[in-house]
């Protein structure tokens, strides 16, 4: 069974390796998916896979690398796309 989800990460997460830290995250975990800047601040992502592999990635956005200060993490739900590795755009 696959999950898959999208979210939202605000706070101070640009300019603190977040995305290349998701990349090594998401690759460990064995999450596909992509992430990528957004113009407001914020960091967008799509996770799939294993459901308690997709958890373990959204619990991470929570805290992200050691220089970021999330303050939010906005889940949704979302239809699996077969991604298949983990982008950073």
């Amino acid at each position: 069974m696959t999950k898959a989800v999208d979210v939202i990460v605000t706070g101070l997460v640009q300019g603190v390796f977040f995305r290349a830290e998701a990349q090594q995250e998401a690759s460990r975990l064995g999450v596909a998916g992509w992430v990528r800047n957004e113009p407001d601040g914020s960091v967008a992502g799509h996770f799939e896979g294993q459901p308690d592999a997709v958890d373990s990635m959204v619990a991470w956005c929570r805290r992200g690398p050691r220089r970021a200060s999330v303050d939010e993490v906005d889940v949704r739900e979302a239809e699996p796309t077969g991604a298949e590795g983990f982008e950073v755009d």
